[in-house]
């Protein structure tokens, strides 16, 4: 088989890519359906964007690299897409845009348009033994028992991330770049729940509260969520990118209030009231009873002084907490590190030693926060991609 450009990975990144390309171009992906990852995402619902998408929104080794392909191809430019396609949606929160009906939707105007720019998609395939000779890309599809050679002038692998290994998550993407000489970062879990021993917050799982999660000085203030193993919500996944093995996470569990005052105020008009039963007031019960277990919160609330508010509230406030791990790759989002930026071009994406040779998406050193950040990414290097082969 002779095509102008190859996709390894119909996910994402790889089907923007190809019905943007032009040319002769094939997809190959060993799942059963292309867009998988899609399909699942925000509930179902798909959190294809977001409107506050920026640079500062993305974490890698070179924080300048992802600047050009998101200035060149924006949330905005791919909102207009959606909106061509008659997709209808809506703003959850901070920014994040979501599908109306289902993610289904984005999937199938993925897939309209590689049909309309005669796309070849090889499902249940695989592909191995690449190689470069001359000018042209060469490797092998395997598919019901049978093997097929291929040549192609561009090769471009879109493979994603090892997070999610149950949907058929490799690290296909970091093999195929160190087969061609170009250096892989490490790579970790992000936006992933973290775990601790013994089971420390069993007792209050599914107990949820605002809060802001600090990890290595980088703080964000969203949802919290206890569970059987651990912490998860929107505001733990999002300091988990930022967590490294045995490092300390601070969590604020007032950060809507300031809650020194509110319990001082109260201490004259309640003051014979349990303090335990005032702060239920102001967090969830169940998280109350929890805390008082290892902070003495007995008492009536008139024998609290001030000091001791003070103190209550700083512990509130600043809340130390050491995590045993995360769930991996089992559950996370995203992969971090992967492709080292140093070796691609910021502008196409491609490889700067090997004319041809693309890497697009989460495969890339480049990891975006939650709420549609890394859908965006795909979509803006793909199009980076895309443009340059075009112009070639």
């Amino acid at each position: 088989m002779q095509v102008d450009t190859a996709i390894i990975g119909a996910g994402a990144a790889g089907m923007m890519c190809a019905a943007h390309t032009g040319g002769r171009v094939l997809v190959v992906d060993h799942a059963r359906a292309p867009g998988e990852k899609i399909r699942i995402s925000g509930g179902g619902r798909c959190n294809f964007t977001n409107m506050f998408c920026s640079p500062d929104a993305f974490i890698s080794g070179n924080p300048h690299f992802a600047k050009s392909a998101l200035a060149r191809y924006t949330q905005w430019d791919f909102i207009e897409l959606v909106d061509a396609h008659g997709i209808a949606w809506h703003e959850k929160t901070l920014g994040q845009l979501f599908c109306d009906v289902s993610a289904k939707d984005i999937v199938a105007m993925l897939r309209g348009l590689m049909d309309t720019a005669g796309v070849q998609l090889h499902l249940q395939t695989s592909a191995s033994n690449f190689a470069k000779n001359n000018e042209l890309f060469t490797f092998d599809l395997h598919s019901d028992g049978k093997t097929q050679s291929v040549t192609a002038r561009n090769l471009i692998i879109a493979t994603g991330g090892k997070s999610i290994p149950k949907m058929g998550a490799t690290g296909l993407a970091y093999d195929i770049a160190a087969q061609f000489g170009l250096p892989v970062t490490d790579t970790r879990a992000g936006l992933v729940p973290f775990t601790f021993s013994e089971g420390r917050f069993a007792g209050i799982s599914g107990v949820a509260t605002p809060a802001k999660v600090t990890a290595n000085h980088t703080t964000f203030e969203e949802a919290l969520l206890f569970t059987h193993r651990g912490l998860s919500g929107p505001a733990v996944l999002q300091a988990s990118s930022y967590w490294k093995d045995g490092d300390p996470i601070t969590v604020n569990l007032c950060p809507e209030m300031d809650i020194y005052t509110a319990l001082r105020d109260q201490r004259q008009i309640s003051g014979r009231r349990n303090l335990t039963t005032v702060l239920a007031q102001h967090l969830p019960a169940r998280l109350v009873e929890h805390l008082s277990a290892q902070i003495d919160l007995n008492g009536n609330l008139a024998d609290w002084s001030d000091a001791r508010l003070q103190a209550l509230t700083d512990t509130l406030q600043n809340w130390v907490l050491h995590p045993s791990g995360t769930e991996g790759y089992r559950t996370a989002e995203v992969t971090l590190g992967g492709i080292d930026t140093n070796a691609l071009s910021s502008r196409s994406m491609m490889s700067n030693d090997i004319s041809g040779l693309y890497f697009i998406g989460e495969a890339v050193d480049v990891t975006g926060w939650l709420g549609g950040y890394n859908f965006q990414w795909a979509w803006s290097s793909a199009m980076a991609a895309a443009r340059d082969i075009s112009a070639r």
